[in-house]
């Protein structure tokens, strides 16, 4: 077997689609497309990336089965340095959880809340 990357693929829940992508859009600068479901169940917006790159691709995904929130999984978005996301997010509709901590050899952390209420963490080296 190949060895891969634990991750492979993210969703991230949201209740509106319009106020999660203008907030990952501001944020991040992510440019976001849409992204049909073959299952016809779900709106979806994906993070326009390289597949061929190291890291996980994924999309923002509104779905009856699912909802947004805390106390899921944790995302970590990969920056240079998240102070600059930090200092965009509560512009963007978002809330500042902890701002930029170290987390020693390991580089920094900021924690936020996006604005469907999901927990997501931004990781630099810096």
């Amino acid at each position: 077997m190949t060895q891969t990357n634990a991750v492979g693929w993210f969703d991230i829940y949201v209740d509106q689609m319009d106020r999660a992508e203008g907030f990952y859009e501001a944020v991040l600068g992510a440019e976001m497309e849409d992204m049909a479901d073959p299952t016809g169940e779900t709106e979806m917006k994906g993070f326009v990336g390289n597949m061929e790159v190291y890291g996980a691709a994924g999309a923002l995904v509104r779905a009856p089965y699912a909802k947004p929130g805390p106390g899921g999984t944790q995302i970590y978005f990969s920056v240079e340095d998240c102070a600059v996301q930090q200092a965009r997010i509560e512009d963007a509709g978002g809330k500042v959880i902890r701002p930029k901590f170290s987390i020693g050899k390991f580089g920094f952390v900021a924690l936020a809340q996006d604005t469907e209420g999901n927990m997501i963490g931004f990781n630099s080296l810096d």
